[in-house]
């Protein structure tokens, strides 16, 4: 039988899941530092750029907890075709609750955001960051996918992830690694995403949900599954997949927790 999702769930989102997840992003980075030397990661937006500023903004507690920043490359799992500096841009969220905020003297990450010469044209704006892919992670000739070493994803009240909706024509791609989308039924319509073969190819994905208000959802996902894309990448990744919850998220789900350890 496949392995399946790790489920931590955590009382406080200050005092455990943060730590947490400072641990297992740290452990990520240090994986694919050793593999090759860069640690590539993809953000979503949402609450996610919160939870990860109180998780990685901590000082360290010693050498075997240090955010290597200057090694990181930074892409957006999703991205919304507005211009960066826009309230709704990813870029614009991630910029502000974390890049903007660290320490001095700590070196600067490689962010990758959209080409935002091309908002008109979300099918050009999604080929242009496949090319910013591209160059990154080598030719399309010699990969036939990108392999991020950490996807940090988010988790839609209805059950979405990145841009990839329920029920959405965009779940089906299996060529392209970014998708335009002109409907998503969350305001912005017009956003490009990763696509879910690049999602589930990644080394480790964390999915970081909170709050009571997640957890019709989050039953769903893990007791029903129902083609929700989050299930999907569940079932796309496996043991792969980690989600950080806080017990709230989960009040009431049926499915086993396990014990956070690295």
């Amino acid at each position: 039988m496949a392995k399946q999702a790790n489920l931590y769930s955590f009382p406080s989102v200050k005092d455990n899941l943060a730590p947490a997840l400072r641990a297992y992003v740290i452990s990520c980075q240090e994986a694919g530092l050793a593999r090759h030397g860069v640690f590539k990661v993809a953000v979503s937006g949402g609450s996610l750029p919160k939870t990860l500023a109180q998780a990685l903004l901590a000082p360290p507690s010693g050498p075997n907890d240090e955010v290597k920043w200057d090694k990181w490359e930074i892409f957006f799992a999703d991205e919304r075709a507005v211009p960066l500096d826009h309230q709704d841009s990813n870029y614009f969220l991630l910029k502000q609750e974390l890049l903007d905020k660290l320490p001095a003297g700590t070196g600067q990450p490689t962010v990758h955001p959209i080409d935002t010469e091309y908002l008109d044209d979300t099918q050009e704006l999604a080929d242009q960051y496949e090319q910013a892919l591209v160059r990154s992670f080598a030719s399309r000739d010699s990969v036939k996918l990108p392999i991020f070493d950490l996807l940090l994803l988010g988790c839609g009240p209805d059950g979405h992830t990145c841009s990839l909706f329920p029920g959405h024509e965009l779940l089906r791609e299996t060529s392209a690694w970014v998708a335009p989308i002109e409907d998503s039924p969350k305001p912005p319509p017009k956003r490009v995403t990763l696509t879910l073969p690049v999602v589930t190819h990644a080394v480790r994905i964390a999915f970081v949900a909170t709050g009571g208000g997640k957890k019709e959802i989050m039953k769903q996902i893990f007791e029903e599954g129902a083609g929700l894309p989050c299930a999907l990448v569940n079932e796309g990744a496996g043991e792969r997949a980690s989600w950080f919850v806080d017990n709230d998220a989960v009040e009431g789900v049926s499915y086993p927790r396990r014990p956070f350890s690295l």
